[in-house]
């Protein structure tokens, strides 16, 4: 089922997300839902707030995680981490530019460490963890900013953020009316 997603305004983009307690059928049903949202809303990376749930889930498209590698022919897997944690950031970093579902029309260049950790749990409550860099390490911290309430452009540089301020304004007016 797709999901309606959350646009930029809405006070759930804001909210930190509640731990999964525990993996139930509902659970795998909504990350489902979240992939075919994903996919009909050409996106590479949802998490639950985007589609209204506070709850600390996300996926990526694990042949976008790839880029600029590009998986041929494309596998369409997705990948899902249910209550994730991210450490041990580089001190490298890289700038790239990011979009994001929920604030349509709007891209920016975001710095972010090269490489992190991360742990999580899959859909069937397995523990996993691994080292990611590059573009997979930044579509992981993307999604998991996106469980504790923060949004690409609150990481943009100021100056780059402040031209941004029209469009953004304009996205969460449009929201309120």
């Amino acid at each position: 089922m797709i999901l309606p997603l959350v646009i930029y305004g809405d006070p759930r983009l804001r909210q930190k997300s509640a731990e999964i307690k525990e993996i139930t059928e509902e659970i795998k049903s909504f990350a489902s839902d979240m992939e075919e949202t994903m996919r009909y809303a050409n996106g590479i990376g949802l998490a639950a707030p985007q589609v209204g749930k506070n709850i600390r889930l996300f996926i990526i498209c694990l042949d976008a995680a790839e880029y600029p590698k590009q998986v041929d022919p494309p596998t369409n897997k997705i990948q899902v981490f249910i209550n994730p944690t991210i450490s041990d950031p580089s001190e490298a970093t890289v700038t790239d530019e990011e979009g994001c579902l929920s604030i349509p029309g709007i891209h920016g260049d975001v710095e972010r460490p090269q490489k992190i950790h991360i742990k999580a749990l899959d859909l069937d409550g397995n523990a996993f963890s691994e080292d990611v860099e590059e573009w997979k390490a930044r579509m992981l911290m993307h999604e998991n900013d996106h469980i504790n309430g923060t949004l690409f452009i609150d990481r943009m540089e100021k100056n780059e953020r402040k031209l941004l301020d029209p469009k953004i304004n304009a996205l969460k007016k449009k929201y309120k009316s």
